[in-house]
């Protein structure tokens, strides 16, 4: 007797739609489309994606490449099913990481992998991703959307982001040779945390004893989940400019380890950047992380931006121009130290 049977299986029986899949790339065509620069067509569906370099304008250019993550703030956009801002976190902190080398964010891929996928959710976390783009002026170019059953539980998804800049050659950051002691530090605000430090916030906010869906206690009018999804500024196009007219000699983006390990991240051995914390007006959200949580002063300094998201290093002549044109340009700057001999 053959007790062979035909089983018939498919992907989809082993959890993997790639209806779905095929679903989700034609929803996004149109999202990467939006973010056409020079350079880039922003077409998807081929293995890679393509950039001309010599079309988007540059003569002898080094290339600056970053990739990084959203971290467990993605625990509160797939708790509170607010997921428009995540993408814009994820191009954030990467294209202010190939900034802070003086480079321009060219392109931009994204891997979006999950247990189940679900192309409206799907979409408008890569509408986040292109909005992130046209912000940083860099094109969308391609990603992968992985559906893994079983890797992920439930709603959970996990975002990875890749981009790539490019400098003329001889005008990467910092820049040693022209830094000297007296140099001043200026800072521009964050919209608040960013994407650091969450785990440490998801524990002050288990401890506050509110659910997500509380007001949020420092920011009226929003609840603490929609206040604490404030995606993360983008500072490219306020800072290219100065960059390219060689005003800045040193950036540094406040990620993670905050305003106590970033800074020195520009700095040669030489010198040591001296931070004044009263400087700028720390906002609300810090005090009431560091009031709830328990949290030293040291630890908030280490943990958090409090504040300020990207610091600069600029001649001290020129600190006070450049102040005001970045304010002209939609950022909110102050003088917040110099550096000094280590």
């Amino acid at each position: 007797m053959n007790n062979r049977r035909k089983n018939n299986l498919t992907y989809a029986d082993a959890g993997v739609d790639i209806d779905a899949g095929d679903a989700l790339v034609e929803r996004i065509k149109p999202l990467a489309k939006s973010t056409r620069r020079p350079g880039a067509d922003a077409d998807l569906g081929g293995f890679g994606g393509a950039f001309d370099l010599k079309a988007a304008g540059f003569r002898d250019p080094v290339l600056i490449s970053g990739t990084d993550g959203v971290g467990t703030k993605l625990k509160i956009a797939i708790e509170t099913g607010h997921l428009g801002g995540v993408g814009i976190d994820l191009v954030a902190m990467c294209v202010n990481d190939v900034l802070a080398q003086g480079a321009e964010p060219l392109f931009f891929l994204d891997y979006y992998a999950t247990g189940k996928l679900d192309p409206a959710k799907g979409e408008t976390v890569i509408a986040g991703v292109a909005e992130g783009c046209r912000q940083a002026g860099c094109a969308l170019i391609g990603g992968e959307t992985a559906e893994m059953p079983g890797m992920y539980a439930g709603e959970d998804f996990d975002l990875a982001g890749f981009v790539v800049g490019a400098a003329e050659r001889g005008s990467l950051l910092p820049d040693h040779a022209r830094m000297q002691a007296g140099d001043a530090l200026i800072g521009l605000a964050s919209t608040g945390p960013h994407s650091n430090g969450y785990s440490l916030i998801r524990k002050i906010v288990q401890l506050s004893g509110l659910g997500w869906d509380a007001p949020a206690p420092f920011e009226a009018g929003k609840t603490l989940g929609e206040a604490l999804l404030a995606p993360t500024r983008i500072y490219v196009r306020s800072l290219l400019p100065l960059i390219r007219a060689g005003k800045i000699k040193g950036l540094a983006h406040i990620t993670g380890g905050g305003l106590i390990e970033n800074p020195p991240r520009m700095t040669p051995d030489h010198l040591v950047p001296a931070i004044d914390y009263s400087a700028w007006p720390r906002p609300a959200v810090f005090d009431w992380l560091g009031k709830t949580g328990g949290v030293e002063e040291a630890e908030m300094r280490r943990a958090f931006n409090c504040g300020i998201g990207m610091v600069l290093a600029v001649a001290a002549e020129d600190a006070e121009d450049i102040r005001k044109a970045l304010i002209a340009a939609g950022e909110k700057a102050w003088l917040i130290g110099q550096l000094q001999a280590a």
